[in-house]
Protein backbone atom coordinates (compact mmCIF):
# COMPACT_ATOMS: atom_id res chain seq x y z
CA UNK A 1 0.00 0.00 0.00
CA UNK A 2 1.66 3.15 -0.76
CA UNK A 3 0.84 5.95 1.49
CA UNK A 4 -0.87 9.21 0.69
CA UNK A 5 3.12 11.35 0.48
CA UNK A 6 4.10 9.04 -1.92
CA UNK A 7 0.98 8.96 -4.14
CA UNK A 8 0.91 12.75 -3.95
CA UNK A 9 4.54 12.96 -5.30
CA UNK A 10 4.07 10.97 -7.58
CA UNK A 11 1.15 12.75 -9.08
CA UNK A 12 3.05 16.01 -8.81
CA UNK A 13 6.38 13.95 -11.12
CA UNK A 14 3.71 13.17 -13.98
CA UNK A 15 3.63 16.57 -14.53
CA UNK A 16 6.91 17.46 -14.83
CA UNK A 17 7.24 16.68 -18.51
CA UNK A 18 11.36 17.66 -19.10
CA UNK A 19 12.09 14.49 -16.72
CA UNK A 20 9.74 12.01 -18.24
CA UNK A 21 12.36 9.47 -18.42
CA UNK A 22 13.50 9.71 -15.15
CA UNK A 23 10.18 9.78 -14.03
CA UNK A 24 9.19 6.43 -15.56
CA UNK A 25 12.17 5.21 -13.95
CA UNK A 26 10.44 6.09 -10.69
CA UNK A 27 6.73 5.22 -11.53
CA UNK A 28 8.08 1.53 -12.67
CA UNK A 29 9.82 0.69 -9.46
CA UNK A 30 6.62 1.90 -7.55
CA UNK A 31 4.56 -0.19 -9.59
CA UNK A 32 2.77 2.84 -11.47
CA UNK A 33 2.72 3.57 -15.25
CA UNK A 34 3.11 7.19 -16.35
CA UNK A 35 0.27 8.26 -18.65
CA UNK A 36 0.21 10.29 -21.74
CA UNK A 37 -1.58 13.10 -22.05
CA UNK A 38 -4.45 13.96 -25.23
CA UNK A 39 -2.07 15.16 -27.19
CA UNK A 40 0.32 11.91 -27.73
CA UNK A 41 -2.35 10.02 -29.45
CA UNK A 42 -1.57 9.46 -32.91
CA UNK A 43 -2.51 12.74 -35.59
CA UNK A 44 -5.74 11.46 -37.50
CA UNK A 45 -7.45 9.02 -34.97
CA UNK A 46 -11.17 8.69 -33.83
CA UNK A 47 -11.42 10.23 -30.05
CA UNK A 48 -11.17 7.96 -27.53
CA UNK A 49 -14.70 5.70 -26.93
CA UNK A 50 -15.95 6.50 -30.80
CA UNK A 51 -15.65 3.29 -32.92
CA UNK A 52 -14.54 4.41 -36.41
CA UNK A 53 -17.68 3.27 -39.05
CA UNK A 54 -16.80 1.49 -42.08
CA UNK A 55 -17.51 4.08 -44.43
CA UNK A 56 -14.72 6.19 -42.59
CA UNK A 57 -12.06 3.86 -42.67
CA UNK A 58 -10.02 5.65 -45.26
CA UNK A 59 -6.84 7.36 -45.52
CA UNK A 60 -6.35 9.78 -48.13
CA UNK A 61 -3.45 12.42 -48.74
CA UNK A 62 -4.21 15.37 -47.53
CA UNK A 63 -4.39 18.34 -50.60
CA UNK A 64 -1.69 21.41 -48.86
CA UNK A 65 1.23 18.72 -48.40
CA UNK A 66 -0.27 14.97 -49.44
CA UNK A 67 0.29 13.76 -45.75
CA UNK A 68 -1.75 10.70 -45.06
CA UNK A 69 -5.12 11.51 -42.94
CA UNK A 70 -7.40 9.09 -41.22
CA UNK A 71 -10.87 9.60 -42.38
CA UNK A 72 -11.74 7.55 -39.01
CA UNK A 73 -10.60 11.70 -37.00
CA UNK A 74 -14.01 12.33 -38.38
CA UNK A 75 -15.99 9.37 -36.30
CA UNK A 76 -18.87 10.91 -34.26
CA UNK A 77 -19.55 13.89 -36.46
CA UNK A 78 -22.07 14.82 -39.55
CA UNK A 79 -19.68 14.84 -42.74
CA UNK A 80 -20.57 16.69 -46.19
CA UNK A 81 -18.43 15.13 -48.79
CA UNK A 82 -18.19 16.94 -51.99
CA UNK A 83 -16.46 16.28 -55.18
CA UNK A 84 -15.03 19.66 -55.86
CA UNK A 85 -13.33 21.23 -59.15
CA UNK A 86 -11.86 24.43 -60.04
CA UNK A 87 -13.24 25.61 -63.28
CA UNK A 88 -16.84 24.48 -63.19
CA UNK A 89 -19.69 26.39 -63.26
CA UNK A 90 -20.47 25.22 -59.76
CA UNK A 91 -16.80 26.54 -58.50
CA UNK A 92 -18.66 29.45 -56.59
CA UNK A 93 -20.33 26.63 -54.37
CA UNK A 94 -16.93 26.41 -52.53
CA UNK A 95 -18.04 29.88 -51.16
CA UNK A 96 -21.61 28.47 -49.57
CA UNK A 97 -19.48 25.08 -48.70
CA UNK A 98 -17.02 27.28 -46.36
CA UNK A 99 -20.00 29.19 -44.91
CA UNK A 100 -21.23 25.94 -44.02
CA UNK A 101 -18.38 24.87 -42.57
CA UNK A 102 -18.11 27.68 -40.21
CA UNK A 103 -21.45 27.54 -39.25
CA UNK A 104 -21.71 24.36 -37.83
CA UNK A 105 -18.51 22.37 -37.03
CA UNK A 106 -18.63 23.51 -33.40
CA UNK A 107 -21.80 21.91 -33.73
CA UNK A 108 -20.16 18.73 -34.98
CA UNK A 109 -20.36 18.96 -38.96
CA UNK A 110 -17.32 19.13 -41.13
CA UNK A 111 -17.14 19.51 -45.21
CA UNK A 112 -14.50 17.48 -46.83
CA UNK A 113 -13.61 18.17 -50.31
CA UNK A 114 -12.20 15.68 -52.87
CA UNK A 115 -11.24 17.59 -56.26
CA UNK A 116 -11.50 15.16 -58.97
CA UNK A 117 -11.18 15.32 -62.86
CA UNK A 118 -13.71 13.24 -63.54
CA UNK A 119 -16.83 16.12 -65.28
CA UNK A 120 -15.30 18.38 -68.37
CA UNK A 121 -11.71 17.65 -67.18
CA UNK A 122 -12.58 20.80 -65.02
CA UNK A 123 -9.90 19.98 -62.01
CA UNK A 124 -6.71 19.36 -64.49
CA UNK A 125 -3.91 20.83 -62.27
CA UNK A 126 -1.80 19.35 -59.47
CA UNK A 127 -2.73 19.21 -55.82
CA UNK A 128 -0.36 22.14 -55.32
CA UNK A 129 -2.34 24.08 -57.74
CA UNK A 130 -5.39 23.41 -56.55
CA UNK A 131 -4.81 23.96 -53.07
CA UNK A 132 -3.22 27.45 -53.81
CA UNK A 133 -6.48 28.27 -56.09
CA UNK A 134 -9.23 26.96 -53.07
CA UNK A 135 -7.42 29.00 -49.99
CA UNK A 136 -6.72 32.24 -52.18
CA UNK A 137 -10.11 32.48 -53.84
CA UNK A 138 -12.30 31.21 -51.82
CA UNK A 139 -10.31 31.14 -48.36
CA UNK A 140 -10.94 28.04 -48.13
CA UNK A 141 -10.19 26.37 -44.43
CA UNK A 142 -11.94 23.28 -44.48
CA UNK A 143 -10.47 19.52 -45.06
CA UNK A 144 -9.31 18.77 -48.85
CA UNK A 145 -8.07 16.07 -49.95
CA UNK A 146 -5.73 14.95 -53.15
CA UNK A 147 -7.25 14.81 -56.44
CA UNK A 148 -8.94 11.11 -56.91
CA UNK A 149 -11.48 9.56 -58.89
CA UNK A 150 -15.20 9.73 -57.74
CA UNK A 151 -17.01 7.43 -60.87
CA UNK A 152 -16.09 4.72 -62.74
CA UNK A 153 -13.85 1.38 -62.39
CA UNK A 154 -11.14 3.17 -60.76
CA UNK A 155 -13.75 5.20 -58.24
CA UNK A 156 -12.07 6.02 -54.64
CA UNK A 157 -13.61 3.04 -52.44
CA UNK A 158 -15.09 5.95 -50.40
CA UNK A 159 -16.90 6.62 -53.40
CA UNK A 160 -17.71 3.41 -54.35
CA UNK A 161 -19.37 2.83 -51.26
CA UNK A 162 -21.04 5.81 -50.92
CA UNK A 163 -22.60 5.35 -54.40
CA UNK A 164 -23.68 2.12 -53.25
CA UNK A 165 -25.60 3.02 -49.65
CA UNK A 166 -27.36 6.03 -51.43
CA UNK A 167 -27.73 4.24 -55.51
CA UNK A 168 -26.80 7.45 -56.68
CA UNK A 169 -23.43 8.75 -57.91
CA UNK A 170 -21.76 11.73 -59.15
CA UNK A 171 -23.46 13.07 -62.62
CA UNK A 172 -20.96 16.02 -62.30
CA UNK A 173 -18.99 18.00 -59.61
CA UNK A 174 -20.15 19.48 -56.12
CA UNK A 175 -22.01 16.37 -55.50
CA UNK A 176 -23.12 16.48 -51.77
CA UNK A 177 -23.39 12.95 -49.81
CA UNK A 178 -24.01 13.63 -45.97
CA UNK A 179 -23.06 11.22 -43.81
CA UNK A 180 -24.79 11.35 -40.33
CA UNK A 181 -23.35 10.73 -36.98
CA UNK A 182 -23.43 6.97 -36.84
CA UNK A 183 -21.33 6.68 -40.00
CA UNK A 184 -24.13 4.65 -42.05
CA UNK A 185 -27.10 6.76 -42.72
CA UNK A 186 -25.95 9.01 -46.04
CA UNK A 187 -28.04 11.30 -47.96
CA UNK A 188 -27.07 12.38 -51.70
CA UNK A 189 -27.89 15.87 -53.05
CA UNK A 190 -27.69 16.63 -57.14
CA UNK A 191 -24.35 19.18 -58.09
CA UNK A 192 -26.79 21.99 -58.74
CA UNK A 193 -28.32 21.82 -55.29
CA UNK A 194 -26.58 25.41 -53.58
CA UNK A 195 -25.18 24.51 -50.03
CA UNK A 196 -27.70 27.15 -48.70
CA UNK A 197 -30.12 25.41 -50.02
CA UNK A 198 -33.09 25.40 -47.12
CA UNK A 199 -33.41 21.44 -47.33
CA UNK A 200 -30.06 20.82 -47.23
CA UNK A 201 -29.82 22.96 -44.27
CA UNK A 202 -32.56 21.12 -42.25
CA UNK A 203 -30.88 17.80 -42.95
CA UNK A 204 -28.30 18.73 -41.77
CA UNK A 205 -29.60 20.87 -38.05
CA UNK A 206 -32.01 17.38 -37.98
CA UNK A 207 -28.65 15.38 -37.48
CA UNK A 208 -26.23 17.23 -35.60
CA UNK A 209 -29.16 18.28 -32.76
CA UNK A 210 -29.07 16.18 -29.80
CA UNK A 211 -31.56 14.08 -29.44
Amino acid sequence: MISWFVQATLSTLRHLRPHRGVISALLALAGLALVPSAQAQPAGAAAPGTACPTLLQHTLPRLQDEKPQSLCQYAGRAVLVVNTASYCGFTGQYKGLEALHQRYQARGLVVLGFPANDFGRQEPGSNAAIADFCENTFGVQFPMFSKIQVVGRNAHPLYQELAQRTGERPGWNFHKYLIARDGTTVRSYPSALDPNDPGLIRDIEKIISPK
